[in-house]
């Protein structure tokens, strides 16, 4: 697959992942995720080592996604992230109107404390499209906080049912767009940014 890679050094690789795959297996085991496809090109290739995710992006999202060059890197990245040393900025169009421009989302997500701060970028006829900052890391996060204050992500089938939008859309529109924190070996600042892939470029472009 042509996964476009964003960033790279020797102890890390920041991919823009597409909609539609796993990054690693469910219970149901499934054998094609991202992490296989890499590592098995990475075994194609005779390179020595293997990637391993430092989060994750659920199956319907698309966007920036960490990978380490070994699992001491994997480690480090993943105290970043328990740190809250990592910026997460997601980019969603949502159904409907935001009740406020801006503001922060409180409801907790499985029993656990979640926290999405966000703000409103543009509004459109029926949706709203909205910038999104997690501060906690519970599954599925941003989709829950949205359906929750009755303005779901456009396309969500999980959490709402397709039928009761009034746009439709082919996928699940959010995606992990900028990624910043300081490199866990080097220190230098990283800020990193996946464009819109072209299937949400498009439905801006068809619901003007």
């Amino acid at each position: 697959m042509n996964i476009p890679i964003i960033y790279e050094d020797q102890w890390l690789v920041i991919l823009n992942k597409p909609s539609g795959l796993l990054t690693i297996p469910t219970p149901k085991n499934e054998s094609r995720t991202l992490t296989s496809i890499l590592n098995d090109d990475i075994k194609e290739k005779g390179l020595g080592y293997r990637l391993h995710p430092c989060h994750r992006l659920d199956r319907a999202t698309s966007g920036l996604i960490i990978y380490a060059k070994g699992k001491s890197s994997q480690k480090q990245v993943m105290d970043l992230f328990r740190q809250k040393k990592i910026k997460k900025t997601y980019i969603a169009f949502v159904q409907g109107e935001m009740p406020k421009s801006g503001g922060v989302i409180n409801f907790p997500v499985e029993g656990k404390p979640a926290q999405t701060n966000y703000r409103v970028i543009e509004k459109r006829q029926d949706y709203s499209i909205v910038e999104a900052a997690p501060q906690t890391g519970r599954t599925n996060q941003i989709r829950i906080h949205f359906k929750g204050l009755g303005c779901p992500i456009l396309g969500e089938d999980v959490y709402a049912f397709r039928r009761d939008f009034k746009i439709k859309a082919k996928r699940l529109c959010l995606h992990a767009q900028t990624l910043e924190f300081k490199h866990p070996v080097t220190q230098k600042g990283l800020c990193l940014d996946a464009p819109l892939p072209e299937e949400l470029k498009k439905f801006l472009e068809s619901h003007k």
